[in-house]
C-alpha cells in the first residue's frame, strides 16, 4: 500500500515494459484457448461467418433472413442434377401423353361407330369442293326458293350427291330479324328443319344493308368451306350448273378471279 502525504514523494513501482507485453499476450492466449471459437462480423450481406458448431451461415439484411448451411453437403443438389431430374420429369409426362394418345387411338379404331364419325370429320376438314353457290333470299322470299328448290337446286340426297361428287355446294343466304327470336326467325328455322338448305348469317337483315350481308357471306363461307370459287346469286336468278361449271372450270390455273359486277369498290 503506498501512501501520499503533503510534502512527500511515495515511490513508485512500475512493471517493466516486456513483463506487461507478455502479460497481455498470455491474457489473448487463454482466452481464444477457453472461448474455443472464433467470429467473423459480417458486413454486408451474402457474407459468410462461422458459428460455434463450424458450420456457415448466409445473412440478407433486406429480407431479415439468415441461411444456415451446417456443412452437411451430401445432401444438396447441383445446378446441373436439378437440370437432369426436371428434363427427366419432362420426358417422363410426355411419355404418359403419348401413351394416352395411343390408347385413344386404339379405341377409336376398335369402335366402328367413332371411327366412322373421325373419318368423316377429316375428309370434311380436308375435302377440296369446287364451287360454294349463295343465293341471297328474304324472309318474305319463300315462293322464290321454292320456285328454285322446284328448278335448278337438287333437294336431299340429290344434293348430298352434288356436294360428294361434283363438289358444288348450294344454300340459301339469310341472316336475322332485328327481333331476335321472332316470328320471322321462327319461321326460317322450320323452313330449315324440313330442307336442310341454309347458310345462316350474323347479320341483321334489311334492304339498305344488302352490301354487308355479301360481305358477310363471302367471309363465312371461306371460313366454312375450302373452295376453288364461291358463288353469289339472288333467288329470283335460275342458274345452269353445268353451263356455269364449265365456265369456271377455264379460271381454275388463274390465281385470282373475279366474274361479275362490281360496283363502288363493294
Amino acid at each position: 500500500m503506498f501512501v501520499k502525504s503533503r510534502g512527500e514523494h511515495a515511490s513508485k513501482h512500475v512493471l517493466p515494459k516486456n513483463l506487461a507485453l507478455l502479460l497481455c499476450f498470455a491474457s489473448f492466449c487463454a482466452g481464444m484457448f477457453f472461448s474455443n471459437r472464433t467470429w467473423m462480423v459480417p458486413d454486408a450481406k451474402g457474407i459468410p461467418w462461422t458459428s460455434r458448431t463450424g458450420g456457415k451461415q448466409f445473412v440478407d439484411y433486406d429480407r431479415n433472413i439468415v441461411v444456415k448451411n451446417e456443412g452437411n453437403s451430401s445432401g444438396d443438389i447441383s445446378g446441373s442434377q436439378h437440370s437432369i431430374l426436371t428434363m427427366d420429369k419432362a420426358i417422363s409426362d410426355l411419355e404418359i401423353k403419348l401413351m394416352a394418345s395411343r390408347a385413344e387411338h386404339e379405341t377409336i379404331q376398335k369402335d366402328p361407330t367413332m371411327s366412322e364419325g373421325v373419318k368423316n370429320i377429316e375428309s370434311i376438314l380436308k375435302r377440296k369442293y369446287f364451287m360454294v353457290i349463295g343465293i341471297n333470299t328474304a324472309f318474305s322470299s319463300r315462293k322464290r326458293r321454292d320456285s328454285v328448290r322446284a328448278t335448278w337446286m337438287p333437294q336431299a340426297e340429290k344434293r348430298k350427291k352434288l356436294e360428294e361428287e361434283k363438289g358444288i355446294i348450294i344454300r340459301f343466304v339469310i341472316g336475322h330479324s332485328s327481333t331476335s327470336g321472332g316470328i320471322l326467325d321462327k319461321a326460317i328455322e322450320a323452313e330449315e328443319k324440313v330442307h336442310g338448305d341454309f347458310l345462316r348469317l350474323q347479320h341483321v337483315e334489311g334492304y339498305l344493308e344488302l352490301s354487308a350481308k355479301t360481305k358477310t357471306y363471302f367471309a363465312t363461307a371461306v371460313s366454312w368451306w375450302d373452295a376453288e370459287f364461291y358463288v353469289k346469286v339472288d333467288d329470283d336468278i335460275h342458274v345452269n350448273l353445268a353451263t356455269l361449271g364449265v365456265a369456271l372450270a377455264r379460271h381454275r390455273k388463274k390465281p385470282r378471279v373475279y366474274i361479275g359486277c362490281m360496283k363502288s369498290g363493294e
